[in-house]
């Protein structure tokens, strides 16, 4: 018990040992055995770049008006991807969601991590299904912008890209707006943007992981097919929906052609691949950052937010603000 956290980093003289504080509460540590979540219980799962003692039982002891810890251990992943994970399992003592949504913020913000409550969460050995957003989240961009910079018209169309993804305006509409600044752009300028697309970090590790156990991956995005595909090429994803610009002549005509990627169709993709592929609602996942993400979180087993707008993270079922896509990882079963 004395090695639980061995391997976190060395701890300043005014730390606090969490071990003394956990033995205080007669908590039980674990190094090699993960408890599954039993009984109702819940698992806070504390993520970050080398953890401290310190860090872990200020974690515990802000939430202890939300959560009672029964056991602490090491989560399997601990320092594989060169990130600590502690799982804590135990009772909820609140059921008040905005309550425990400000104070996992607060402590996420104060720490630099990661933080969240699961249960019944997919089975990474279980064969699933992943559905992602692709602009900041599979990507750190958003595209649409980018195009937008290089007509002159980045401001104008940045500025509805922001509301529409914090749900102030519809995205149909907002969809409609920015690819009408976008008319008689050569189809060229959007080669300059992908061929320099900055992928989100973790995101390989993230798709390896979950392929080698038996996973689908795909983007549903709200973007363009010209970058969509490209990336389900690129990172060998299971199947890509986005929006098709109008070309004629080698330049943007400012319209979209067929059915607009918004968050109905979304949600709709994550039921079609799931039904398609023979996955059950229970082993699906939807990731993304923006409002129009929501519909899928909240039809799929969980929810992910990525990097994502304020309100995104209150209502997603964990939220990663700091680390990688891979983090996603330990939040599974």
């Amino acid at each position: 018990m004395s090695m639980f956290f061995s391997d976190l980093s060395i701890q300043q003289q005014h730390q606090t040992d969490v071990l003394t504080t956990v033995l205080r509460r007669g908590l039980p540590t674990s190094q090699g055995s993960v408890q599954k979540e039993t009984d109702g219980q819940r698992k806070l799962t504390i993520i970050g770049q080398a953890l401290t003692p310190y860090q872990v039982s200020q974690t515990l002891a802000a939430l202890e008006d939300i959560f009672v810890p029964s056991q602490l251990a090491l989560h399997p992943f601990h320092n594989k991807y060169g990130d600590s994970v502690v799982m804590c399992f135990g009772d909820m003592q609140s059921s008040d969601k905005a309550h425990i949504a400000n104070t996992l913020e607060q402590v996420s913000t104060r720490f630099h991590v990661d933080i969240g409550f699961t249960d019944a969460t997919p089975s990474l050995n279980q064969a699933g299904l992943l559905v992602m957003d692709m602009d900041s989240t599979v990507i750190a961009i958003e595209c649409i912008d980018e195009i937008a910079k290089l007509a002159g018209v980045g401001d104008e169309v940045a500025a509805v890209t922001e509301k529409a993804m914090r749900g102030e305006i519809a995205f149909n509409e907002s969809l409609h707006h920015r690819v009408a600044c976008l008319q008689g752009i050569p189809l060229d300028h959007l080669q300059q943007i992908r061929d320099a697309i900055p992928i989100m970090p973790g995101i390989q590790t993230l798709i390896s992981v979950l392929k080698h156990h038996g996973w689908k991956i795909a983007i549903a995005s709200g973007g363009f097919t010209y970058f969509a595909d490209h990336l389900k090429l690129r990172l060998g994803l299971d199947a890509a929906v986005s929006n098709t610009l109008v070309v004629e002549n080698g330049v943007l005509t400012g319209e979209v052609q067929g059915e607009i990627v918004n968050a109905d169709v979304k949600a709709r993709t994550v039921n079609t691949l799931a039904n398609e592929w023979g996955i059950p609602l229970s082993q699906t996942i939807a990731m993304g950052d923006g409002a129009n993400d929501l519909v899928m979180m909240a039809a799929s087993a969980l929810g992910v937010a990525c990097h994502g707008k304020p309100v995104v993270n209150k209502k997603a079922d964990v939220a990663l603000r700091y680390g990688g896509l891979h983090a996603l990882l330990y939040f599974l079963a």
